[in-house]
């Protein structure tokens, strides 16, 4: 595993000081503690501290900074760039740390470092309120957060970290630290976008929002279909209210009761429309779509919790996902769209995924991460089985990139991507804001100990 044994004597003091648990390739469990939603990620760290509390976090980092380690975080597990994982180092796993306490007088909530949306979502829903949160239910909240957060209700509520109020963090050298508005300004700003580039997040406070009823259409068509479907559901978006959330995707058609029998295992262009009300004013807003005759359809009260959990991506496969944004989407940019579909990787849960933007997302305030003059993002999400296939899946990536260059901002959401480059990582923070960036890692991790998650290079 590593170019030396790890030594056990060290290994046991570590034990003894953590109200966790440490994992070893000596472990029968270790694979499973080590496994990721990204099954190209082999990384093999050599200890996991799977942490109870804030005084684990610190007693983990000290035991990588005694003995040389590099350091991952894992919360959900989810990142497709790897930054949960680190070869022959300490990861510090949080996922005990997943306390989520509501206050539904103040509309707040505190949630630990490593809950997941599910967990996020599920305390909540007996309160009637939500936030933005992401599309899987198993990824972790401070992850996504921190890397921006791009969810179904962001045009009505904006971003998760537009909604983020506080966050608890321990420092590569240990110290504890508080970021909001009134302490360490410039570091909650950094965390709006900035990732895992600055300390372990322990705790983050979020604003809630009154979620009465929720409802959802998923419609299914044919994927000769698609280029149709696509021009009336552009249409549709940019009137709609901003109540109204969703998804255009090409997919491989599930084998679901509302999936007819002949477009099961076939591709598929899918609709998701998420409304902030109930299923009959639904009805109202998705007409046009109805009129194209779609051959599966489910329109239906849901609570959004439930939204959450519908739509999980299933572990285990082999990922590659990227992202384009774009100001526009005229005609030829669909045709684009729509044609590269056929480049997937079918059948598999791969989808090739166009999200709208706009409204408060577009309104909200200036973070790193985030260009707020994006419309719509491109998003393939590659997941497939074979490594016979690793060539033709991030070619189709790549190659959808490409075609939407010419409408492209130039920016990326870097919690779509894995790893692209510097210049990437450079375009998603913008010019300015990763020279800021880079003033306050240098302030609260000088020696770049957290590196995993589109590293910033300290100042």
């Amino acid at each position: 595993m590593t170019d030396h044994l790890i030594e056990p004597a060290a290994v046991e003091r570590l034990r003894s000081d953590f109200d966790g648990r440490i994992v070893t390739e000596l472990d029968d469990d270790y694979e499973d503690v080590r496994g990721v939603f990204n099954s190209m990620l082999t990384a093999r760290p050599r200890v996991v501290a799977q942490c109870a509390t804030v005084a684990d976090v610190k007693a983990a980092l000290r035991y990588a900074t005694e003995n040389g380690l590099p350091v991952a975080v894992r919360g959900g597990g989810h990142s497709v760039a790897g930054a949960c994982l680190v070869d022959g180092g300490l990861v510090v796993d949080l996922r005990r740390l997943n306390a989520v306490v509501v206050d539904p007088e103040t509309q707040t909530a505190k949630v630990g470092g490593g809950a997941v949306w599910s967990e996020f979502d599920r305390a909540c829903q007996p309160h009637g309120l939500a936030t933005t949160g992401g599309r899987v239910s198993t990824t972790g909240v401070a992850g996504l957060t921190l890397g921006g957060g791009s969810g179904w209700i962001e045009r009505k509520f904006g971003l998760a970290c537009d909604n983020l109020l506080a966050v608890d963090l321990v420092t590569a050298d240990g110290r504890e630290v508080t970021a909001s508005e009134q302490e360490n300004p410039d570091l909650f700003w950094a965390l709006h976008g900035g990732g895992g580039n600055f300390g372990v997040a322990t705790e983050l406070t979020f604003r809630l929002h009154e979620v009465p009823e929720f409802s959802i259409a998923l419609l299914l068509w044919p994927a000769d279909q698609g280029r149709a479907v696509a021009g009336v559901y552009r249409d549709l978006i940019r009137t709609a209210p901003e109540d109204v959330g969703g998804a255009l995707l090409f997919m491989t058609g599930p084998p679901e009761e509302f999936v007819p029998g002949h477009l099961v295992g076939q591709l598929c262009c899918g609709v998701l429309v998420t409304h902030l009300g109930p299923e009959t004013a639904l009805h109202d807003v998705i007409g046009p779509l109805l009129a194209t005759a779609p051959q599966g359809q489910v329109i239906a009260d849901v609570p959004y919790a439930d939204l959450q959990c519908m739509l999980d991506d299933p572990p285990g496969f082999r990922n590659y996902w990227s992202d384009e944004n774009l100001r526009e989407l005229p005609d030829e940019a669909l045709d684009r769209f729509c044609e590269r579909a056929y480049d997937m990787v079918t059948p598999s849960p791969s989808q090739q995924v166009l999200l709208p933007w706009g409204g408060a997302v577009g309104r909200g305030r200036e973070w790193p991460g985030f260009n707020r003059d994006s419309q719509w993002a491109v998003h393939p999400l590659g997941l497939w089985a074979a490594p016979a296939d690793d060539e033709r899946a991030i070619a189709w990536a790549r190659n959808l990139r490409a075609d939407m260059k010419p409408w492209a901002t130039g920016d990326v959401y870097l919690n779509f991507i894995g790893n692209e480059g510097t210049d990437r990582i450079v375009a998603g923070y913008g010019e300015e804001n990763y020279r800021r960036l880079q003033r306050v890692k240098a302030e609260f991790d000088p020696h770049n100990v957290f590196n995993r998650w589109h590293a910033i290079e300290p100042a």
